[in-house]
């Protein structure tokens, strides 16, 4: 079943080609913008029209009598509107028998694409060296919403988690980890934190010349592949990815180890990369290191700006890793899409691998590279948000600390129940609220993180929407008989019709934030629609009403609920029956 936007523009376009005689006419057909439009709008007869040279109401006026004739039963009404809009209200019965195919099967909410594409989703990759921090949070749940949202639709989704496991810094800390293990032993031990374990070896390295010479050589043994440096490096990884690993579960992010491909994944086709640049003939020397320069990439003083491939002690750099992932990406995974979930500040970054990719055969002609940029999460100071004493925070401390905050908030809200409860809804409600938050703003600003307001049961936020799931699922309860085969048989109130209406359009939401990448287009619908239930329940009586109208007022509510879970779902949040 296709979205009713889709259906819409096909119908309207078809008779646009019809009376205009071109060809792939676009109606673009929108959601309308006032109740008094209709339900949909049509605003691309005066674009058609100039090109036919016809004045375009009368175009307008010539779609709709041709529609009209059709006699299609979505369409209830047409109103030809202004210089050559079109507003489209549908049919109750039309929207009625959607929903009653949807009801049977509530996975139809979210139509399968006729097209399905191979997407590579790049998220997260925190650097191994360190604990995931509160600057892991953003690319994580993002990355993981728009995984969620295009595998929904029935995409093949390869997740790919490219973390940072073999720069420079792993010399210092193996060499830091190889005395311990010879005077300590018990080495998982002193990584269990592994912020301090990086500390002491940095403190070292920046004491100790001797030592630092020490981590210097060990780069080189381990990037040569010498068996006792890769057996120690292998140690630190596996307790790495534990931290890692446990973090994802908290979160309820999808990624697994088996979505690692780290940057070491990478090292074995790096001289390639060099040699393919050298063969295209874009490798230029440039203070002894191998450089590739792009003429559309320029600083502020008009000097060119490199692209650094190779430095001149023969160590390779993120670009030179990020090229053999294009490829990587383009020719063993032959995929369409490849999104890269990774922070604004590295936006020119992507922007000179990407060109350099295309311009040297990296990338496929079927691949879109496309990266995902995002702001930062600042404290209320209006800078990046850090502890008091202006150190990073744990991602893991700010997630303990949400849980214990949205415990109080639950044991005051709702006193009486057993800890074990307490303990159960204050770990999903203090989670959802921490990405709910994020996800809730559009990605490319920066926003300021507040307890306060992402804590509130009022307004745009995880708890609200928590709640009016777990609202639904009561009044549901409360019903005596079960609901199976129970249909929406009315739409006599306005409110009634509004809800249906936004429930049918998830589907079209999700196609949006499937092709542009904004989670904050599904958070804004989910809190609309939670908005119109609440203006449904207070004017239309569910089980006060007589039995024909209670059933249909019952399923109205199931599928409002079956909508919010959804939804909910796709932005790795999840609900509960009880608040």
């Amino acid at each position: 079943m296709n979205t009713l936007k889709h259906t819409l523009n096909q119908l309207v376009g078809d008779a646009l080609s019809n009376v205009s005689g071109l060809a792939d006419c676009d109606p673009n057909v929108i959601t309308a913008s006032k109740p008094e439009f209709g339900d949909y709008q049509s605003n691309g007869i005066m674009s058609i029209a100039k090109k036919v040279a016809v004045n375009p109401r009368q175009l307008a006026s010539d779609v709709v009598e041709k529609i009209t004739a059709d006699a299609n039963p979505l369409i209830a009404k047409l109103e030809v509107a202004g210089p050559g809009f079109i507003n489209i209200h549908l049919s109750d019965t039309a929207l009625m028998q959607r929903a009653s195919e949807i009801q049977n099967d509530t996975r139809k909410l979210i139509p399968t694409t006729n097209k399905v594409d191979k997407i590579v989703v790049d998220y997260s990759s925190p650097n191994l060296a360190k604990e995931m921090h509160v600057g892991h949070l953003r690319g994580t749940i993002i990355g993981d919403c728009l995984a969620r949202v295009l595998e929904r639709q029935g995409h093949e989704i390869i997740r790919q988690n490219h973390v940072g496991d073999w720069g420079t810094q792993f010399g210092m800390l193996i060499s830091y980890m190889r005395e311990l293990s010879v005077s300590q032993g018990d080495l998982p031990t002193q990584l269990a934190d592994l912020e301090s374990f990086y500390r002491a070896a940095k403190e070292r390295f920046d004491a100790d010349p001797e030592f630092a010479d020490t981590a210097r050589g060990s780069v080189v043994k381990l990037q040569g592949g010498d068996a006792d440096h890769l057996i120690v490096w292998q140690q630190f990884i596996d307790e790495s990815l534990k931290h890692c690993q446990a973090l994802y579960d908290k979160l309820n992010v999808t990624l697994s180890r088996k979505d690692l491909k780290a940057e070491s994944f990478y090292n074995k086709d790096l001289e390639g990369v060099v040699k393919k640049l050298e063969e295209a003939s874009l490798l230029s020397i440039s203070n002894g290191a191998r450089c590739v320069f792009l003429p559309e990439f320029t600083g502020k003083d008009g000097e060119p700006l490199p692209v650094i491939i190779q430095k001149t002690d023969g160590g390779y750099l993120y670009a030179t890793t990020d090229l053999a992932a294009v490829q990587f990406r383009s020719f063993d995974l032959k995929a369409e899409r490849s999104l890269y979930v990774v922070d604004a500040r590295q936006s020119l970054h992507f922007q000179q691998v990407f060109a350099v990719g295309r311009e040297a055969g990296f990338a496929s002609e079927n691949i879109s590279l496309e990266h995902i940029a995002y702001g930062t999460m600042m404290g209320s100071d209006g800078r990046p948000f850090k502890t008091r004493s202006g150190d990073t925070i744990k991602l893991v401390d700010l997630l303990d600390e949400a849980i214990r905050r949205a415990h109080e908030l639950v044991s005051k809200k709702n006193p009486g129940l057993d800890e074990t409860t307490y303990l159960e809804i204050a770990e999903k409600v203090g989670i959802a609220a921490v990405k709910y938050a994020d996800l809730s703003k559009n990605r490319t600003s920066d926003y300021v993180f507040d307890w306060s307001s992402m804590l509130s049961f009022e307004g745009n936020t995880a708890p609200y929407l928590m709640y009016a799931y777990a609202r639904i699922r009561s009044i549901l309860r409360k019903q005596n008989s079960g609901l199976e085969g129970v249909q929406i048989t009315s739409l006599s109130e306005v409110a009634e019709r509004n809800l249906l209406l936004k429930i049918m359009q998830l589907a079209e939401v999700t196609d949006m934030v499937a092709r542009d990448c904004y989670p904050n287009l599904l958070c804004n619908y989910l809190y609309e629609l939670a908005g119109m239930f609440m203006r449904f329940y207070e004017s239309c009586p569910i089980l006060k009403a007589d039995a024909q109208l209670r059933d249909s007022r019952l399923a109205l509510s199931a599928l409002t609920a079956a909508t919010l879970h959804q939804g909910l779902d796709l932005l790795g949040i999840e609900t509960l029956e009880k608040m």
